[in-house]
């Protein structure tokens, strides 16, 4: 397998994987601060890539040199998650994964500014396609919502998370030295446990963690197992093989995974008219994935 079908396959597993995330997050964001639910997922997923890392390439201490670098990624990855379960708090699924879609093009933007990436034509025309279908799908589908710019509190604040991610994608290839992709997800991982950490230990040191439901336990494991320590590693992979654009193109296919865990939920299918705007979500992917 070359290089860049290994990334291509490494970001459709991100993208399901991550999509889980957002139904879980619904049903557990209202009962946990989201710093305290982030700082306990990031330790998790420290010590399960860690150990992977020791077990393949080893750690060495030449990896931790600039660990600055670590602390800023973490930094900005930590408030993306901070933001986004605070987003949840109010804010539905399928609307929050729209969200999560005009990161392409932000990071398309951020990938120019630190990388000097060239967007062509048919990507930009792509990003604009996705971009669209994801406002359609954050308005719900309501003109007259999109004309006034009534966009809900929850999708706001995670829409803010979403800069911070889109800043992340090319921030690795940027900052990374070098370091086998599991290495490097460990040492940001590090930092993002050192700046969540720092951040929220209030509400860590407030949180009742013996009695919080079940399903905040079963959140936790899922984005730390699944949303963090793969989808980081994956990401890191798939970033040093493809452009930031063509890496977080997957995005656009998150909203129609969020469909089929809210179909799993009991929660049925939302609105014909919400499903054209992640059709053309779909149909965006596909541009940018063309060579």
């Amino acid at each position: 397998m070359t290089p860049s079908r290994a990334g291509h396959l490494a970001m459709l597993l991100f993208s399901a994987l991550v999509a889980g995330s957002f139904s879980l997050g619904v049903l557990a964001a209202p009962h946990i601060a989201p710093a305290a639910l982030n700082a306990v997922r990031f330790v998790i997923a420290a010590v399960i890539v860690g150990t992977a890392a020791a077990l393949t390439t080893g750690i060495p201490r030449s990896a931790f040199r600039g660990f600055w670098r670590y602390l800023l990624m973490g930094g900005v990855f930590g408030t993306y998650f901070v933001l986004m379960f605070e987003g949840l708090k109010t804010a539905d699924a399928v609307a929050a994964s729209a969200v999560f879609t005009l990161v392409p093009v932000m990071a398309a933007g951020f990938g120019w500014l630190l990388l000097r990436q060239r967007t062509t034509p048919r990507m930009a025309l792509a990003l604009a396609i996705g971009g669209a279908g994801a406002v359609w799908v954050i308005f719900r589908a309501d003109p007259v919502a999109l004309l006034r710019f009534q966009i809900g509190r929850g999708e706001m604040i995670y829409f803010w998370g979403c800069v911070a991610h889109a800043l992340y994608t090319p921030l690795v290839p940027k900052l990374n030295r070098g370091e086998p992709a599991v290495v490097f997800t460990f040492g940001m991982l590090c930092g993002a446990t050192i700046m969540v950490g720092g951040y929220g230990a209030a509400d860590i040191l407030a949180t009742d963690w013996l009695n919080l439901p079940g399903i905040v336990w079963i959140t936790i494991l899922y984005v730390a197992v699944f949303a963090s320590a793969s989808t980081f590693v994956l990401m890191q992979f798939a970033s040093l093989r493809l452009p930031s654009a063509k890496v977080m193109a997957y995005t656009y296919l998150v909203p129609s995974w969020v469909i089929l865990w809210e179909i799993g939920k009991g929660t049925g299918l939302p609105p014909l008219a919400i499903l054209a705007g992640v059709a053309l979500t779909v149909l965006s992917l596909l541009l940018l994935l063309k060579d």
